[in-house]
């Protein structure tokens, strides 16, 4: 552990200026990001006492090797410097206001001949509108399920669009008017866009008009005693109405603001934002953060500083557009206490979204009231948090101290990386390598392996391929040893060993990684086994196994990693022999080459795909002719090749989409 006054700067050489600072760890990595209005006043209070130091705070400046700093001349750009940073290198000991998931929006793609409404996750796209973000998806669904009675618009994708095109008539919505069926020429690209353009307009919240105009046209067929059209419009304007319940009616003025509230404790603080647009409560998120304990920043005015910067500057870098920036940012922001730069904050707001941005504490009326609801729902949201994970920093502390007792290891496992070996009867014989750091999943360091090399004679297929996954891990280690940690401003990605090297299996496996690691100069790495049967853990080497009690924290932390390791090796297996499939399903299709066969599989993923698939589709691939793609189909037991409008012939495909894509996930790697 690094003595502080080991990397004290000298007395003196600190300007008094402001600036933006930052802590390295011993191998270079920013582990904080901070800003002072005097960096000599700041930097000498992380060095004077360390007992007077928050316990946060005192274990950043004992894991930190070195400390650095610029100057800067103004407030505003201390904040978009402190900003960038932590976005940069995302420092493990700073306030990180990041929800624990991707919150679902409503998308209107407007950029289309006929737009789509669907639910997405992501970055923002020119040319979509978004509304939202919802708390879940389900929300969005249930909403859009009630509008498409009275917005009878297109949910359905591309392929989907394009197939009930060619086969001249709709899906099911079409069938029962929640789809105005644009695809098969029931309205035309115009009619379809001002059915879209009203339904944007209700969610942007110009209810009122609309349902207006709805009442009016209601009375007006009633007068010319078109009843059938009159009670269409009246369950429309009902539809309307149940929409429009579900969404709170806060402020009667149209108030355009995102409300902020906190709840804390010495270690850690619950946010609350309720987005408020058109005076409705369009959505709300919230989710708990790590305080980091600075010192002379104690309080909610840091918070308040912390998340203005951290999540507008996100919100505005997710839209990507101008027009999108300024969406993301309100006219107003309502916080619990102003900090101490509130002016430079609402300058730099003010510069994300274009125009003016107003930060300020609400004292009376309806805003007071909902303030004080968000915070409610912020001491609620803490209080959840400390029930249900009381004990779980404990526990994986207690986990990782078991860890190295049972090992006799000289320091806490803080990162482990674990392998596992996926096939059926020696066929797509990949492997995983998943990363545990303080005792937490890190995804983004997981890696997918193709084992490529033959199994070794005398030993199984599984040990071969443990010592080639174990050999191309730590090959890349060793060659990289020469080059320095970071670079271009950053650290390099997956840079830094493992303290413990954990693979599925026995003593066989363990002694084939731990040879490895002899092999190639690798001392300063822990090897172990994990056993599944019994659940022993072997070490290289030795005759008998380490039992670990049935009920340790270690031996807990260690099935986690270790079935964390299968479940991502599976992933990867199932991926890589559904293509296999696809590709043999194509050996009989004369003509088709290696080559084509590849490009079509990796095009269309799997033989479902591929039989959902038209000719146009297929042809669309590289070096596909009409042929090609109608002996592709027949060989894949496709019936009823019909013909389109073009004189392609096209499978002919059953409809039943369902309302809406739902989303899917991908393993990262």
């Amino acid at each position: 552990m690094p003595d502080p006054q080991t990397y004290r700067p000298a007395v003196g050489s600190i300007p008094v200026q402001p600036g933006v600072y930052r802590f390295r760890d011993p191998r270079g990595r920013v582990i904080y990001v901070g800003k002072a209005k005097s960096l000599r006043s700041r930097l000498n209070s992380y060095f004077s006492d360390l007992s007077a130091l928050a316990p946060r705070t005192r274990q950043m400046v004992t894991t930190a090797g070195s400390v650095e700093w610029t100057v800067v001349t103004t407030e505003v750009e201390a904040l978009q410097l402190e900003y960038n940073w932590i976005k940069e290198f995302d420092p493990r000991f700073n306030i990180r206001y990041r929800d624990d998931k991707s919150y679902p929006v409503l998308a209107v793609t407007l950029n289309e001949e006929y737009p789509r409404l669907f639910v997405y996750r992501g970055p923002r796209r020119k040319g979509v509108r978004y509304f939202g973000p919802y708390s879940h998806a389900w929300a969005i669904r249930e909403t859009l399920d009630l509008l498409l009675r009275v917005f009878p618009s297109r949910t359905c994708s591309a392929g989907v669009f394009k197939r009930h095109s060619q086969i001249g008539r709709p899906c099911l919505l079409g069938y029962i008017d929640k789809c105005s069926a644009p695809c098969v020429g029931k309205v035309s690209a115009a009619e379809h866009r001002a059915i879209v353009d009203d339904f944007c307009d209700f969610l942007a919240g110009k209810t009122d008009r609309l349902v207006r105009d709805m009442e009016k046209q209601m009375a007006a067929a009633a007068e010319d005693l078109d009843f059938e059209r009159a009670a269409r419009l009246r369950d429309d304007v009902g539809a309307l109405k149940r929409a429009l319940e579900k969404q709170t009616v806060v402020f009667g003025d149209g108030t355009d603001a995102d409300v902020v509230a906190f709840a804390d404790d010495d270690l850690e603080a619950a946010v609350q934002v309720f987005h408020v647009r058109g005076g409705r409560v369009r959505g709300q998120r919230g989710w708990v953060v790590e305080k980091s304990g600075e010192p002379g920043e104690s309080g909610q005015e840091h918070l308040v500083e912390q998340f203005l910067t951290q999540f507008y500057g996100d919100q505005a870098e997710l839209g990507g557009s101008s027009d999108e920036a300024s969406a993301a940012v309100p006219r107003e922001v309502l916080v619990p206490v102003l900090p101490d730069n509130v002016e430079e904050l609402s300058d730099w707001l003010t510069a994300l979204r274009g125009s003016r941005v107003r930060v300020r504490v609400p004292v009376r009326g309806d805003k007071r009231a909902l303030a004080e609801t968000v915070h409610r729902n912020a001491k609620e949201s803490l209080a959840q948090h400390k029930l249900k994970r009381a004990g779980d920093f404990n526990a994986r502390s207690a986990a990782l101290q078991n860890i190295q007792e049972f090992l006799g290891l000289s320091d806490a496992p803080l990162r482990i990386e674990c392998i596992d070996i996926s096939h059926v009867q020696g066929t797509d014989v990949v492997a995983s390598l998943v990363v545990f750091e303080d005792g937490l999943p890190r995804k983004s360091d997981y890696r997918h392996y193709a084992i490529r090399e033959a199994a070794g004679e005398g030993r199984s297929d599984d040990v071969a391929s443990i010592a080639e996954v174990t050999r191309r891990r730590f090959l890349r280690h060793v060659s990289d040893a020469d080059r320095p940690l970071i670079e271009e401003g950053r650290a390099r990605r997956f840079a830094y060993p493992p303290n413990l090297f954990v693979v599925d299996g026995g003593a066989p496996q363990v002694n084939a990684a731990a040879d490895v690691l002899e092999e190639l100069g690798v001392t300063d790495v822990a090897v172990i086994g994990l056993a599944k049967r019994l659940e022993e853990v072997w070490v290289p080497a030795e005759p008998d196994p380490v039992i670990m009690p049935r009920n340790s924290e270690g031996l807990f932390l260690l099935q986690r990693v270790r079935d964390e390791a299968h479940r991502f090796a599976i992933t990867y297996h199932r991926s890589k022999r559904s293509k296999r499939m696809t590709a043999s399903a194509l050996d009989s299709v004369r003509g088709l080459g290696e080559h084509r066969r590849k490009a079509l599989v990796t095009h269309f993923g799997s033989v479902a795909r591929l039989k959902e698939a038209t000719v146009d589709e297929i042809t669309s691939v590289p070096g596909i002719g009409v042929a090609t793609a109608k002996a592709v189909l027949e060989a894949l037991g496709v019936e009823d090749v019909g013909v389109t409008t073009e004189g392609a012939p096209v499978a002919e495909q059953d409809a039943g989409e369902t309302l809406i894509d739902h989303d899917r996930s991908r393993a990262s790697g």
